[in-house]
């Protein structure tokens, strides 16, 4: 028995440590405004160059946001935003060479691959470095 307690007590705190590191987890706005910290907004935009698109990152039920050098251009989806989890895959549907807001983006679950909806993209809001940060 007195070995049992120990390892009890070991199993409890590990099956806690999950449930406080969900609880630290910022809300989705908090999540974007701390990815745009020290960046300033410019004119939103109807289409970005796809090719030079380096990385993109769900903020969920909010954004997408896509890297184009130094520069994160957000896009707040007209339709679907509450669909977007940041776990899922983004399978993108263009009508051109570019990303425009009238394409949309198809969502797969990351473990199964299996269909999770889709997004319709709106605008797309440039956000660059303030200089001398």
């Amino acid at each position: 028995m007195r070995h049992l307690i120990p390892a009890l007590l070991a199993a409890a705190a590990i099956a806690a440590a999950p449930a406080a590191t969900a609880r630290e987890k910022l809300a989705p706005e908090d999540q974007l405004a701390r990815l745009l910290e020290g960046r300033v907004a410019g004119e939103p935009q109807d289409c970005i160059p796809f090719s030079s698109v380096h990385g993109s990152q769900i903020v969920d039920k909010t954004a997408i946001v896509y890297r184009v050098g130094s520069t994160y251009w957000v896009n707040r989806p007209r339709g679907g935003a509450e669909l977007l989890d940041d776990d899922d895959i983004l399978v993108t549907k263009m009508t051109g060479s570019q990303l425009c807001s009238i394409d949309t983006v198809e969502l797969r679950d990351r473990g199964s691959h299996m269909y999770a909806g889709f997004v319709s993209l709106g605008k797309f809001v440039p956000y660059k470095r303030v200089k001398g940060e």
